[in-house]
C-alpha cells in the first residue's frame, strides 16, 4: 500500500536529485572552474583568497540545505514503503558520512582555516606573515582532502541511485 501520492514520490525524488546535483556538481565547478579562475585572474594572494573563502561559505550554505532536503528525501522513501524506491543501508551509510564530513569542515576546520587566513592577511611583520601562512596551510590540506572524500562519496551516492534504479524489475519484495 502507497503511503505517499504519486505526485509526492515525484517531488521527492526531484528534490533529491537536484540537493545531489547541488552537492556533487558545486565541488565540481569550485574546484575545477572557480579555484583556477581566481588564482588566474586576481592580481594578489590576499585578494583571491579572501574571494574564494567567501565563495566556500556561501558553498556551505548550499551544502547545509542540500543536507537536510537528501536526509528528508531519504526519510519520505522509507516511509513511502514503494519498492522502487527502497533505502538501502548502503545510502543511509553514505549519506551520514557526507553529512559528518560536511559537519566537520562548516562547523570545526573551516572557521579555523578563516582566522587563520584572516591572521596572515592582517600581519604585516614578513616572519610572522610567514608562519601565519604555514598554519593557514596546515589547516587547508585536511579540508581539501575532506571535500575531495565528500565528493567522492556523492558520487558513489549519485551511482548507487543509479543502480538500484536500473535493478529494480518490478517484482513486489
Amino acid at each position: 500500500m502507497r503511503r505517499m501520492p504519486r505526485w509526492g514520490m515525484i517531488c521527492c525524488l526531484t528534490l533529491e536529485g537536484v540537493a545531489l546535483a547541488v552537492w556533487v556538481g558545486g565541488m565540481i565547478v569550485l574546484s575545477g572552474a572557480v579555484i583556477p579562475a581566481v588564482f588566474n585572474t586576481f592580481g594578489g594572494q590576499d585578494s583571491g583568497g579572501m574571494f574564494l573563502t567567501r565563495a566556500f561559505e556561501g558553498y556551505h550554505r548550499f551544502i547545509i540545505g542540500a543536507g537536510g532536503i537528501l536526509v528528508v528525501a531519504l526519510f519520505g522513501r522509507w516511509w513511502s514503503g514503494e519498492p522502487r524506491v527502497v533505502v538501502h543501508v548502503s545510502e543511509i551509510t553514505i549519506l551520514g558520512m557526507m553529512v559528518m564530513i560536511a559537519g566537520v569542515i562548516i562547523l570545526v576546520l573551516h572557521p579555523d582555516a578563516a582566522a587563520l587566513q584572516a591572521q596572515a592577511f592582517a600581519t604585516k611583520d614578513e616572519g610572522a606573515k610567514k608562519a601565519a601562512f604555514e598554519a593557514f596551510f596546515r589547516v587547508l590540506l585536511p579540508i581539501r582532502s575532506l571535500y575531495m572524500v565528500n565528493l567522492a562519496l556523492g558520487l558513489l551516492l549519485v551511482g548507487i541511485r543509479a543502480k538500484h534504479v536500473m535493478d529494480y524489475d518490478g517484482r513486489q519484495s
